[in-house]
């Protein structure tokens, strides 16, 4: 059994998206983000940096006590490995894979995240950063939309690359993004939208969000005002 520690945010989607597809039992222990339910001292002992998604698996592989794993790319190279699923095993499809699932944490995450922070939430307009952020998120679809010219997924085959990616580009219109722009990611973006899998991984949201925006003034306080004394003493 696995229970993730989830909230409606693309990083969220992704876990999920992994546990529907493969049919791993789990359940979902809900993270308010938006009340600061990640700050918490027992969700801390399991995410350090104080970031959901995080999940407990209490059935490892070695048999031993449970582990908890944290950073959203991290989990789902935990899950391919322990499912053998959506990861090849083969040298080379299992390095392109990590790439581009390294690609997606350190690149299209954090930039379509600042788009986001800038366009929508920051309490002045900032024209720059706005810019920055549209035009580096626009690069970054449009490298994705020529790596997926000559194959259906990311790696070939649909794998945990694609489902990193796929939350991030949901939201395509709030980051100022045409998927008419980029017909190879609207391909590949509408043949995973209609999978069984992620239909059902999305049902999650309203379950947990009431379909509703997080972002009141006290959320934005609690999501923008972290120092290090949110995460507590040593």
């Amino acid at each position: 059994m696995i229970d993730l520690y989830y909230w409606p945010t693309p990083n969220g989607h992704k876990v999920a998206l992994f546990l529907e597809e493969t049919a791993m039992p789990y359940r979902v222990v809900p993270v308010n983000i938006g009340k600061g339910e990640q700050f918490k001292p027992e969700f801390l002992a399991i995410s350090p940096n104080n970031r959901m998604p995080a999940i407990v698996d209490h059935t490892p592989l070695d048999g031993g006590p449970p582990i908890s794993v944290f950073e959203s790319g991290a989990i789902l190279l935990y899950l391919a490995e322990k499912s053998e699923q959506f990861l090849p095993m083969e040298i080379r499809g299992r390095t392109e894979t990590i790439e581009w699932l390294f690609w997606q944490v350190a690149g299209l995450g954090p930039m379509a995240g600042q788009n986001h922070h800038f366009a929508r939430y920051a309490p002045e307009k900032m024209p720059y950063a706005i810019e920055r952020y549209v035009k580096e998120t626009n690069r970054l679809y449009g490298v994705l939309n020529k790596r997926l010219a000559a194959r259906p997924f990311i790696a070939g085959a649909y794998s945990i690359a694609d489902m990193a990616a796929y939350p991030w580009v949901v939201p395509h219109e709030a980051q100022g993004q045409s998927l008419c722009d980029f017909p190879h990611v609207k391909r590949w973006f509408e043949t995973i939208k209609a999978r069984p899998a992620t239909v059902r991984a999305y049902e999650l949201a309203p379950i947990f969000n009431n379909g509703g925006a997080l972002m009141s003034e006290e959320a934005k306080k609690i999501l923008f005002g972290q120092t290090a004394q949110s995460i507590g003493k040593p």
